[in-house]
């Protein structure tokens, strides 16, 4: 007796899937390139390196949880504590993070952003939403709402596969 069951189609061979892991690759080549922090760098701190702009983006995301150490710089942006000292302290040169003694351990010397760190900060990321806001200026609200929901989605998955969870 033969059945008429159809079979679900296989998604990793679909069209869609294919196109999603090529558009992925164009979107790993451009910020590759670090398109937007280059533009933020020239058209607001000149004398700012992408590594600076790395740096000020960890201590930004890690003070929300606590005090932030060059450890925990070096963690986040998977680099050598070393290298990651060598450029916390080019940034304490140029006023843009200071160090300061820990409030739970004065033993420990923890990073903060500065009042210009802090300027820079707002800067870049206004510089990142008026390029976002560009790209998407003619498409339909309705179309950046879902894309906004599904990039958020897709990106949540993409952690969860490839990021090591903080049980």
């Amino acid at each position: 007796m033969t059945t008429n069951k159809r079979e679900a189609p296989n998604r990793t061979d679909s069209e869609e899937i294919v196109r999603i892991g090529q558009v992925m690759t164009r979107m790993r080549l451009l910020i590759g390139r670090r398109l937007i922090g280059r533009l933020a760098i020239q058209n607001i701190a000149p004398d700012l390196e992408l590594s600076h702009l790395d740096v000020l983006d960890a201590v930004r995301r890690v003070e929300t949880a606590g005090e932030v150490t060059v450890g925990a710089i070096a963690e986040i942006l998977r680099i050598d504590p070393s290298r990651a000292s060598r450029i916390v302290a080019e940034m304490v040169t140029r006023g843009v993070l200071r160090r300061k003694a820990s409030q739970a351990d004065a033993r420990r010397i923890v990073v903060v952003i500065t009042v210009l760190g802090h300027r820079l900060v707002s800067e870049i990321q206004a510089q990142k939403l008026t390029v976002v806001q560009g790209i998407v200026a003619d498409w339909p609200a309705s179309d950046v709402e879902a894309f906004a929901t599904l990039f958020d989605r897709f990106v949540s998955g993409f952690e969860q596969t490839f990021l090591p969870r903080k049980d």
